[in-house]
C-alpha cells in the first residue's frame, strides 16, 4: 500500500504530545551536587528548575568542582589532568500510577472487543544512571542511560558534552563560549521554557498521546547528534549556533550488518545538515529575573521506510518564542514560563506518494505554566497547553489499522483530519527532601485531535483522555 511507507515518518513526528517527550527529563541530580559541596538550591528553585546560578553553571562546562583532584601539569605548567578522586555519579528512580478517565478499547481479539484495563503501575516507569560533572579542565558532560519500562530496555538518554571557556573583556564584563555535543535539540539550553527540559518535568508513559507534534518538541531526542558553538555575555546576553544529523540506535544497514551507513530500511533520515539556532537575553535584580528570547530548528527528511534516501524530502522549519521570569526567595519561589513554536511543514515527498492532503501544512503550539513553591517542600504547577493547524486527512488520519485483522479502534485518530488539541496540565508537589518529590498530576483536555466529543468517530470524547499520574520521583 502506498500509505504505509509515509505513515511511519507521520508516526515518528506525531507519536508524541505538546507535554510529552522520549523519556521524563531529569537535568537535576546529586552528582552535581557531590562535585561542587553545594545543596541542590544553589542551582535549583525545585529540581528540575534552574536558578541563574545554575544556568551559569551549565554554560560553563559543569566543572565548578571542590573535590580534591589528581592533577598533572606539563615541565610549561600546562594542566593536563584534573580528576575527581570521587566521580560524580547518581541513580534516579520514578514510581508511578497512571489512571485515564476513559477505559481503553481492549481490540485483542477482534470477535469479542472489550475494554482494556484501567490503571498502569511502573514499578519503575524509569531507572536512570547519570555521569554528571567534570571530566577534565574545561570539559564537562551531563550524560545518562535509562531503563524504561515501556520498552522493557536500556538505552542512552539525554547527553550534553560541554567544552567551555571563560574570558574577561576589556570592560571586565565575562565571556563564556563553548560547544555542546549533544543528542537532542534544546538539550543544551539554560533555560527551562524550551521543549528538552521545559514542563512537565515528568509525565506518564501510559497516557493517549495527540496526533501532532512539532519537529523541535522532542521529536527526535535520542535519534540524532549536534555540535553546536555558544557564547554567554555577561551572564545575560546569549547566542548559539550549530547543526544536527541523525544518529540513529539500534539501526543496522542490510548489506553489512553494521551500525552505517543509514540506508532505506530506516525512517526520518535527515538530508545533510540541519540547522539550530538561538538567541535570548536575561535580565536579572535583586531576587528577579527575566529572560526573553527565540531559538528554531530547520529540517530536511528522507522518509525511507524502505524508499531510497534519495530524492525529495519533507521540510520542516520551527521557529519559536520563549519568556520566563523567576522569583526566587528562602521562603518563595516562584516561576512563569511559557513558550511558542510555530512550524511550517513543504512535504514535497509525502505529498508525491500521496500520503497528506496538501503539499504544505503548519503547526502552532503553546505552553505557559505557572509554579509557586514554599520553601522549597511543598507547591504545584498549572499548566496551559494547545496545538492547533492545518486540517490533513493524510497527516492526520480518521482511521488506522492497529490489528491484524484490520479493526480500526479510533483513540489515536482524527475524524475531521484536524490536530487541534487544548487543555490544561496541575501538579501538587510535596519534597520532603531536596532529593524526593512525590507528585500529583492531573491532565484535562478540552480539545483532542480536532473535537471536544467524538473525536475518533468512535464515539471516544476529549475528556476520556483525561490522565490521573501519581509519582514517586528520587535521586541519590
Amino acid at each position: 500500500m502506498r500509505h504505509a511507507k509515509p505513515l511511519r515518518w507521520v508516526t515518528a513526528l506525531t507519536a508524541f504530545a505538546i507535554f510529552t517527550f522520549t523519556a521524563p527529563v531529569a537535568l537535576a541530580v546529586p552528582s552535581f551536587a557531590r562535585q561542587t559541596g553545594m545543596a541542590c538550591e544553589a542551582c535549583h528553585t525545585v529540581f528540575p528548575e534552574l536558578t541563574h546560578f545554575g544556568r551559569v553553571f551549565k554554560a560553563n562546562g559543569y566543572t565548578l568542582t571542590n573535590l580534591k583532584q589528581v592533577r598533572g601539569v606539563s615541565g610549561k605548567k600546562d594542566e593536563l589532568l584534573a580528576l575527581s578522586q570521587t566521580p560524580p555519579l547518581s541513580i534516579m528512580v520514578q514510581i508511578s500510577d497512571t489512571q485515564l478517565k476513559g477505559a481503553l478499547p481492549d481490540i485483542s481479539n477482534p470477535a469479542a472487543p472489550g475494554l482494556a484495563q484501567n490503571g498502569t503501575a511502573g514499578f519503575p516507569q524509569q531507572v536512570g544512571l547519570f555521569y554528571a560533572g567534570k571530566i577534565a579542565p574545561n570539559f564537562g558532560a551531563f550524560l545518562q542511560i535509562t531503563y524504561a519500562n515501556d520498552s522493557g530496555t536500556i538505552g542512552i538518554d539525554n547527553t550534553d558534552l560541554r567544552f567551555a571557556e571563560v574570558t574577561v573583556l576589556p570592560d571586565s564584563s565575562p565571556l563564556t563560549y563553548g560547544l555542546s555535543l549533544n543528542n537532542n535539540p534544546t538539550v543544551q539550553d539554560l533555560w527551562n521554557t524550551t521543549p528538552a527540559f521545559g514542563f512537565p518535568y515528568a509525565s506518564s508513559n501510559a497516557n493517549v498521546s495527540p496526533l501532532a507534534n512539532t519537529a523541535i518538541n522532542g521529536t527526535f531526542a535520542q535519534d540524532v547528534a549536534g555540535l553546536t558553538g555558544y557564547v554567554f555575555w555577561n551572564e545575560s546576553l546569549y547566542a548559539e549556533i550549530g547543526g544536527y544529523r541523525s544518529a540513529k540506535q539500534g539501526q543496522t544497514n542490510v548489506l553489512t550488518g553494521a551500525a552505517g551507513p543509514l540506508d532505506g530500511t530506516a525512517s526520518n533520515v535527515i538530508s545533510g545538515l540541519a540547522p539550530y539556532w538561538r538567541v535570548a537575553y536575561e535580565r536579572n535584580w535583586q531576587q528577579h529575573s527575566i529572560e526573553a528570547g527565540l531559538y528554531g530548528l530547520n529540517i530536511k527528511l528522507f522518509p525511507g521506510a524502505g524508499a531510497p534516501l534519495s530524492g525529495p524530502t519533507n521540510r520542516f522549519d520551527d521557529v519559536a518564542e520563549d519568556l520566563q521570569y523567576q522569583y526566587v526567595t528562602d521562603e518563595n519561589q516562584f516561576s512563569f514560563l511559557a513558550t511558542r513554536i510555530h512550524e511550517k511543514m513543504t512535504l514535497d515527498a509525502s505529498y508525491a506518494a500521496a500520503a497528506t492532503a496538501n503539499p504544505t501544512d503548519t503547526l502552532t503550539q503553546w505552553r505557559g505554566s505557572a509554579t509557586y513553591y514554599y520553601r522549597r517542600k511543598i507547591g504545584g504547577t498549572l499548566s496551559y497547553f494547545s496545538t492547533t493547524g492545518s486540517t490533513d486527512a493524510g497527516l492526520y488520519p480518521a482511521t488506522v489499522s492497529v490489528t491484524p485483522g484490520g479493526a480500526n479502534a479510533g483513540v489515536v485518530t482524527s475524524a475531521n483530519g484536524s490536530p487541534d488539541t487544548k487543555g490544561w496540565t496541575a501538579e501538587l508537589n510535596y519534597l520532603p527532601w531536596l532529593n524526593v518529590k512525590v507528585s500529583a498530576q492531573y491532565t484535562w483536555y478540552n480539545k483532542f485531535n480536532g473535537a471536544s466529543s467524538n473525536y475518533d468517530g468512535n464515539g471516544r470524547s476529549a475528556a476520556d483522555n483525561n490522565t490521573l499520574y501519581l509519582l514517586l520521583w528520587f535521586a541519590y
